[in-house]
């Protein structure tokens, strides 16, 4: 598979020309010890983690293999919902970059007539990729939108430091990536996908991925256009849902294409610093002929403050 490829999913806030904002106005008062028992136990140890297989994309650094250990933690089983991202916002009065930013990037196919009419600019190369006006997490497609129906799928349009401002008010944190790849392989080593390598056993979906033709047509075969509720499809071997396709999910680390040849082994954290922060897991709009990083060692990244419609996160915690 061609390695030079870009992702359908990397709307990024730096492919274009705009202000800053200032996060200083959101006062975050924690929880305090994070809540666990929603949580899955990992209990630790060693895994192989990344891949050499040509299914990959070796200008990633998905590779190469590398034994990784790990200690004991807690993650998340399903990547935080509206509904629990509105009571933060509810406790808090945070407010997303996105809002402060006034637009989010959101798929084409989402928009409606009128909304699409105002759209006056897209992405170079990715013109699915649209900046909308008041597009932000409690209206994913723009102000004639809501989350209405939509409580229990994933919460989306929140960028990096969003992610991260939440799980700091849970007690919580952001999974490191080796923490999500070990999670997300549910057990099993080197296999593609978290529940084996066929894509669907037995004809059966195993995930919310696009099918048919990227960009202009998707036959919906998993039941799903858009984002499905956080808990659909059955979990891995570790009770975790969806970390193959649904939404982006962003982790701690900076991104490298080459920390993996040079990094430390036991618990790495990435690099110390970067431009970009590591997403996992691929999305709804992910496609084997274009982007096909739904598979569990696939990564890509974007900016810190950087939104879009597809991407989300789950937390995790030490295990103290």
């Amino acid at each position: 598979m061609e390695s030079g490829k870009t992702s359908c999913c990397a709307a990024s806030r730096n492919q274009h020309n705009h202000k800053t904002v200032t996060m200083t106005d959101n006062q975050i008062i924690t929880r305090g010890k994070a809540l666990k028992e929603d949580m899955i136990y990992i209990p630790g140890g060693n895994f192989m983690m990344g891949t050499n297989s040509n299914e990959g994309f070796p200008a990633d650094g998905e590779g190469p293999i590398r034994k990784v250990n790990l200690a004991p933690y807690y993650i998340d089983s399903a990547v935080v919902t509206n509904a629990q991202f509105a009571e933060f916002v509810e406790a808090t009065g945070y407010k997303t970059e996105a809002e402060r930013f006034g637009w989010s990037f959101v798929f084409r196919s989402f928009l409606t007539p009128d909304t699409a009419a105002k759209v006056t600019q897209v992405v170079r190369g990715t013109p699915w990729w649209c900046m909308v006006e008041e597009a932000y997490w409690h209206q994913p497609e723009g102000p004639d939108s809501s989350i209405e129906g939509r409580m229990d799928h994933p919460v989306v349009h929140v960028s990096w430091n969003d992610a991260s401002a939440y799980a700091d008010w849970t007690g919580k944190r952001l999974p490191t990536e080796a923490e999500w790849e070990f999670a997300a392989r549910g057990g099993l080593e080197q296999k593609m996908y978290p529940w084996g390598d066929e894509l669907t056993p037995e004809g059966q979906h195993y995930c919310n991925i696009w099918q048919g033709t990227f960009p202009k047509t998707n036959a919906k075969e998993d039941g799903y256009f858009g984002t499905a509720p956080a808990t659909s499809f059955p979990a891995n071997g570790y009770g975790l849902y969806n970390v193959s396709g649904n939404v982006w999910e962003w982790c701690s680390d900076w991104f490298s294409k080459s920390i993996h040849k040079r990094g430390g082994r036991d618990n790495p954290k990435g690099p110390t610093e970067g431009e970009t922060k590591v997403m996992r897991g691929g999305s709804y709009l992910c496609h084997r002929s274009y982007c096909n990083r739904y598979r569990v060692a696939a990564r890509s990244s974007n900016t810190p403050d950087s939104s879009t419609g597809n991407i989300g996160f789950r937390c995790a915690a030490d295990d103290d």
